[in-house]
């Protein structure tokens, strides 16, 4: 009988399901800094969204590291991670605009100067880094010289420029240091498949996995801190019909007025991935 309940229970442990991991409480200088007078309010107000500080420390964010932001848009991640870098003793590097680059646009260029004024005032956020950033950009930083690169909602636009993806995946890795981590947050498709040239701006987890491992980095773990079940992921104008971006038509076409956004505003924002992966070491 020992025998038979000692079996029994081996196959209820193989049997059990295995659950995504949890994020770790953030340490106070980083609740510190998801709370800085500094933070825009429209920022702030999507937090509930976004769950910053517990991303955050699910990507292992820790004082005193070299952090990395890949397309850091308006600077919502900035607003939180340069400060912090500032009380830790630690370095935030953003990417900007490639500014070596032959073809690069007036507004591309214009970007890039207003992110760096925002983000100017030393006395707030410290020394903000920004390296160019393009598919002809150089590396991202020194060779083993970063503990966390991340990008956050950025995937699908790299999938949709060719070979995008694979040299972004490429740089990072070799900035990482042997055990820094790579955190990835994503519109997330399943479990629907990807969408023909990743249109409707979902990603499948696969897609992203494969392309990490392609590149050399290992899955460690996945989070649901980012996830949201009533995003049925099949609306008009693709992952930009909900919030915060609220399209009511397609670009190039006016807004229209009479578009009934009720449903989508309930929805909130989107079902994201939460991801991190390894440098092996």
């Amino acid at each position: 009988m020992l025998r038979l309940a000692i079996a029994a229970s081996a196959v209820a442990i193989l049997a059990a399901p295995i659950h995504a991991a949890a994020a770790p409480a953030a340490d106070a200088k980083l609740q510190a800094a998801v709370a800085g007078a500094n933070r825009a309010p429209a920022n702030k107000a999507r937090d509930a969204a976004r769950h910053p500080a517990e991303t955050l420390a699910f990507w292992g964010l820790k004082p005193g590291q070299t952090v990395v932001e890949i397309s850091p848009g308006g600077g919502y991640w900035t607003e939180i991670l340069a400060p912090y870098a500032k009380a830790t003793g630690g370095t935030y590097v953003a990417t900007g605009a490639d500014l070596a680059s032959p073809t690069l646009s007036a507004g591309a260029k214009a970007g890039r100067e207003a992110f760096e004024k925002k983000f100017g005032d030393a006395a707030v956020y410290g020394k903000v880094t920004v390296v160019n950033f393009g598919p002809q950009a150089g590396p991202l930083g020194a060779p083993n010289s970063a503990d966390l690169v991340f990008t956050s909602r950025n995937i699908h636009n790299f999938l949709m420029q060719p070979g995008m993806l694979d040299k972004v995946l490429k740089d990072t890795f070799a900035v990482l240091k042997p055990g820094g981590v790579l955190g990835v947050e994503e519109h997330r498709s399943d479990p629907k498949p990807d969408a023909p040239g990743y249109s409707n701006g979902y990603v499948s987890e696969a897609t992203v996995i494969a392309a990490a491992q392609k590149a050399g980095f290992k899955l460690a773990a996945k989070s649901e801190v980012n996830a949201n079940p009533k995003d049925t992921k099949d609306h008009p104008f693709g992952v930009w019909t909900l919030p915060p971006s609220r399209w009511t038509a397609r670009p190039g076409q006016p807004a229209d007025p009479a578009f009934d956004r009720t449903k989508y505003d309930a929805i909130g924002e989107s079902d994201r991935m939460t991801l991190r992966f390894v440098k092996p070491g």
